[in-house]
């Protein structure tokens, strides 16, 4: 293993829309169901963030594998770090808020998607 304190998460976007198709388990890390995209749309044929489409403002993500790596071996690129927080409002009354940060694959330059306000989100609030 390595120290804790050198650790950082690596998360991938699957094709998987349902816990059911998943057939083999991870090596190390975990699969995560239910998350919210909001200021785009996964593209999940592409396999990256898209535009999104008029009046669709949140899009619930497929399974994210969530994977432990030691944070000098990761190299990402054409990557954009996304935030990840419990509600849509971003923060509760204390101020906290921010889970983790996600990687998502784009084609695009990542301030399009600053810009746009990209985030995922652990509940819709509906």
């Amino acid at each position: 293993g390595w120290a804790l304190d050198k650790s950082t998460l690596y998360t991938k976007v699957t094709k998987f829309t349902k816990a059911n198709e998943v057939k083999t388990k991870l090596l190390d890390g975990t699969y995560a169901e239910g998350m919210y995209l909001e200021g785009a749309r996964w593209d999940i044929e592409a396999g990256c963030l898209a535009r999104q489409r008029p009046k669709e403002l949140i899009q619930v993500m497929p399974l994210i594998e969530i994977i432990p790596v030691e944070a000098n071996r990761l190299k990402l690129r054409d990557e954009l770090p996304t935030p990840v927080y419990i509600t849509q409002l971003r923060r509760n009354a204390m101020g906290v808020g921010l889970v983790f940060e996600a990687n998502l694959h784009t084609k695009e330059h990542p301030s399009i998607w600053v810009l746009q306000g990209v985030a995922m989100m652990l509940n819709d609030e509906s």
